[in-house]
């Protein structure tokens, strides 16, 4: 992803600028906020868990600087080189977010290849820039199955230069990724991702409508370093984790499968855009008995990985009201991390379902007012539901909403 987009106005006057200073330019954002649970250490995704004694707390939510290099091949008329380096800082760490290269195609003015640690090519969401998101999180299915957003590996892509209307209207990427993210210290196995996405760039319908959308693949998987490995099976009616211990499991691989498909619809109107957007993925995850994250080690001794069959999707809804300075923000989103399993399932003697197993929604309420080009505001509330299981603290709905006030500087 973080192809230069010449059909923009920020792509377009990026390329003037590689043009005339030496190809090279800095962008910073920071997102100073402010923070109010509903309940004392609650655990969230909206921004972090809160420590035990907290249920209010200021936070830089990110702080991140970008260094852009490009090499532009003036007798080729386009760029041939780009390289990127991001990181971010706060309170609570250093972390190097983007070190990536790209080399362009300049004879048919097709392809890239880009190798380095990027954010994978798989949804919408999920590469849509922090800075630039109306909510301040991702959802959590995004959070969960693409944490940190990026993986360490290499991507082909078809992103038309060229002056041809049929290759300009889509944007293939394909690679291959570790598969563990950036979290990891290391790949810990011989298993790899594959990540591919097909795209429809935004397509006029009409003078006020304006279509995009997407389908996107991962697929991979995790070594199985025991001879432990337990799926969701029904024994005697009734749903259980249940181990697999034949000798076949060792050295076996459990599955990472996403599938995924995005649209997004956006209507010109007397105020501004109303826009609505939509993605659902499913598949199967490979996790731990306590957490559907992918796990950044082997296991060992009599451990094994969970494999489990989820899905969860996301939809916005944007209006600018006044002008297209102000806007409202109507988001909803689940993920199911076990579609085998539901409700009062979970937790049932014998079972050993934990709450991994969970199925969480959100609706959440926001305000935004683009003040400057520099500057935004943001008010959003974030209201949490979990299924009622017969799980100890989860027999109800958990107390965790959360109500966030950021403003967001970005140069």
């Amino acid at each position: 992803m973080d192809m230069l987009d010449t059909t923009t106005a920020t792509g377009k006057g990026l390329m003037n600028v590689y043009k005339n200073t030496d190809h090279l330019r800095f962008s910073t954002y920071i997102q100073p906020q402010y923070q109010i649970a509903s309940a004392k250490g609650i655990k969230s995704f909206e921004g972090g868990n809160f420590s035990p004694e907290v249920s209010n707390r200021f936070m830089l939510r990110r702080s991140r600087v970008r260094l852009d290099f490009v090499h532009y091949a003036r007798q080729e008329k386009g760029p041939d080189v780009q390289f990127v380096f991001q990181f971010d800082a706060n309170e609570r760490s250093f972390t190097v977010r983007d070190v990536w290269g790209r080399i362009f195609e300049n004879k048919y003015k097709l392809f890239s290849f880009t190798t380095g640690m990027f954010a994978r090519p798989f949804g919408y969401e999920i590469n849509l820039s922090s800075s630039d998101r109306e909510t301040p999180e991702r959802g959590r299915m995004s959070q969960t199955l693409m944490k940190s957003e990026r993986d360490l590996g290499a991507m082909v892509s078809l992103d038309s230069r060229a002056d041809n209307k049929v290759l300009k209207s889509i944007k293939i990427d394909a690679g291959i990724f570790n598969g563990q993210g950036i979290n990891a210290e290391g790949d810990f196995d011989n298993a790899k991702d594959f990540i591919g996405r097909i795209a429809l760039r935004p397509k006029k319908l009409s003078p006020a409508v304006t279509l995009a959308a997407g389908t996107s693949i991962l697929y991979g998987g995790l070594q199985n370093n025991t001879r432990y490995r337990y799926t969701t099976n029904t024994v005697g009616g009734i749903k259980q984790q249940l181990v697999d211990s034949s000798g076949g499991v060792q050295g076996s691989t459990s599955p990472r499968r996403y599938y995924g498909a995005d649209v997004q619809l956006k209507i010109k109107n007397k105020a501004g855009f109303t826009e609505l957007r939509g993605e659902v993925i499913a598949g199967q995850q490979t996790g731990l008995a306590t957490s559907t994250d992918t796990p950044l080690e082997l296991l060992s001794g009599t451990d094994g990985f969970y494999a489990r069959r989820f899905n969860g999707a996301y939809f916005y809804l944007l209006q600018n009201i006044f002008n297209d300075k102000n806007q409202l923000v109507v988001k909803y989103d689940w993920y199911d991390p076990n579609g085998k399993v539901k409700g009062e399932e979970i937790g049932a003697p014998g079972s050993n379902f934990t709450d991994a197993d969970i199925k969480y929604s959100t609706l959440g309420l926001g305000y935004v007012n683009y003040i400057t080009p520099n500057v935004k505001a943001m008010l959003y509330y974030a209201m949490v539901r979990n299924e009622k299981t017969q799980l100890p603290g989860f027999t109800s709905d958990v107390d965790d909403n959360v109500f966030t006030a950021r403003i967001q500087f970005r140069f």
